[in-house]
């Protein structure tokens, strides 16, 4: 090869930031959920010490993967641990109106434990909280990291600066696009396939709110695409499968995409 090419290349590898591997944190954070949902391992832990333990031990963790990190953060890998660690019950109670709006909602769903184990909507939606506490921490890049992890495994791409409220249900669940400015409330429910997205992707408007508002008690079916950052839909309403808004909606309000179909008997033709 080329000397001068060689030379790029190397001053490449000496320019790299420093920032943990993805693999480690990825593990980290699957760690954290086989401890909140021991359902996804064979793992059972024999008393309350063992358990704060291995909680003391994760928090350590963190701390070594943010201090390869120390000069982009605004405060000690030290803080930012503690921090995360103090919001892990918050995030767990979350997580628990998730799985209940996935039980509730989902006539498939046995139990919980068949939730837990195997719906990838919920496995999304877990390694996006996870994320998102990172995220209001100020910690960057790993946020995305993780979401991404997930997203590799799932088909479901949620950013991990978007803010969704409890009792989030995303059922089945590939192809699902959720943009970093999304705002979701309370009881929502998304289908396969659906995209929260902007209505353009200008550099210059990286700094401002990209993408829709979705209220309480919607439902969007799936296919559905809604655009833009001043696109609110309210709540209670019902999106149907393959719609395409740019616009707001009030509340309690209906959608449905008409299609034409034909159908034709090839004997008669």
């Amino acid at each position: 090869m080329k000397k001068d090419f060689l030379s790029y290349l190397f001053q490449k590898h000496q320019d790299i930031p420093k920032f943990p591997s993805t693999s480690s944190v990825c593990n980290f954070t699957s760690k954290i959920l086989l401890l909140l949902f021991p359902e996804q391992t064979k793992i059972r832990l024999k008393s309350i010490d063992e358990l704060d333990y291995a909680l003391s031990d994760l928090k350590t963790e963190l701390e070594r993967i943010l201090e390869q990190m120390q000069e982009h953060l605004s405060d000690t890998s030290k803080n930012i641990a503690e921090q995360f660690f103090s919001k892990l019950e918050s995030t767990y109670k979350l997580l628990q109106t998730d799985l209940q709006a996935i039980m509730n909602g989902d006539p498939a769903a046995k139990t919980e434990y068949e939730i837990i184990r195997a719906y990838p909507g919920f496995y999304a939606i877990a390694f996006y909280r996870l994320a998102h506490q990172l995220l209001l921490l100020q910690v960057p890049l790993l946020p995305r990291v993780i979401t991404e992890f997930a997203h590799s495994k799932t088909g479901i791409d949620i950013h991990p600066g978007a803010d969704i409220g409890p009792y989030f249900f995303i059922d089945h669940g590939t192809g699902i696009v959720i943009g970093e400015t999304v705002e979701i409330g309370s009881n929502v429910k998304i289908y396969q396939g659906v995209t929260l997205g902007a209505l353009s992707v200008s550099k210059e408007l990286a700094s401002v709110k990209r993408h829709p508002t979705i209220e309480d008690n919607v439902v969007i079916y799936a296919g559905a695409t809604i655009l833009g950052g001043e696109t609110t839909i309210g709540a209670n309403s019902i999106i149907g499968g393959n719609v395409w808004l740019t616009r707001s909606l009030p509340a309690n309000s209906t959608v449905y995409h008409q299609a034409q179909i034909k159908v034709s008997n090839s004997e008669s033709i």
